[in-house]
């Protein structure tokens, strides 16, 4: 190589540095701005992380101390005075408050409770679905058979949650309708299925031998 090739390719060698660092100059902010984002942005989700574990915590200890109490009523005041700004923490709280009110038999009350969580549209679909499930076992006296089918059918819905729980109620009002023949139908599908729990499938089976139907060999 002459010695004019060289000092050209110095040159060129130096150029090209001098360039860059204009670049990583003029530029050279955006990735420290990016690692900065990064990290604070990690920090920002442990320190939620850690928040909603003790909201959570300070909630479950809340709802233990007022479940305490020897008497319904007295259950009832403490978890009045329950404070949580989690929508599902609400929905908890609202749906123990029915449960005690049933134990102190006020059905009334605890109907009345189970639905305001079922029409409230600023809580999760599933808490409402559970509140319209628990009012629904409540209501054999104050609504008709249709109706209550007609309900427990849109619970049984595909990719419902409650999907199983509320066939297994359907089958339970068609023993009530009298239709054992449509029972018995709809347990075995309903054991059959391959997303039941064995809690549940131990229930419809000894409903299914109640009935007088037959199981189906394992």
């Amino acid at each position: 190589m002459s010695d004019s090739d060289s000092f050209i390719e110095e040159v060129t060698e130096e150029v090209r540095r001098d360039r860059l660092f204009a670049l990583m100059r003029k530029w050279g902010w955006i990735p420290v701005l990016a690692v900065i984002l990064i990290v604070a942005g990690a920090g920002y989700r442990e320190y939620s992380i850690a928040q909603d574990r003790a909201a959570a915590q300070a909630l479950g200890s809340s709802i233990l101390a007022a479940l305490e109490g020897d008497e319904p009523d007295a259950r009832i005041a403490e978890l009045a005075k329950v404070e949580t700004d989690s929508p599902g923490g609400q929905a908890v709280v609202a749906m123990l408050m029915a449960a005690e009110q049933a134990s102190a038999e006020d059905e009334a009350a605890a109907s009345q409770t189970l639905s305001a969580i079922a029409a409230n549209p600023d809580l999760p679909e599933i808490y409402r679905q559970i509140a319209t499930f628990k009012s629904l076992l409540r209501s054999s006296e104050t609504m008709g058979l249709d109706e209550r089918r007609l309900q427990f059918e849109v619970l049984a819905t595909p990719g419902s949650p409650l999907r199983l729980l509320a066939e297994e109620q359907l089958a339970l009002l068609d023993v009530e309708g009298g239709d054992t023949e449509a029972a018995l139908t709809r347990l075995q599908r309903l054991i059959a299925d391959s997303e039941v729990t064995p809690g549940l499938r131990r229930r419809a089976s000894q409903l299914i031998v109640a009935l007088g139907g037959e199981l189906a060999p394992a």
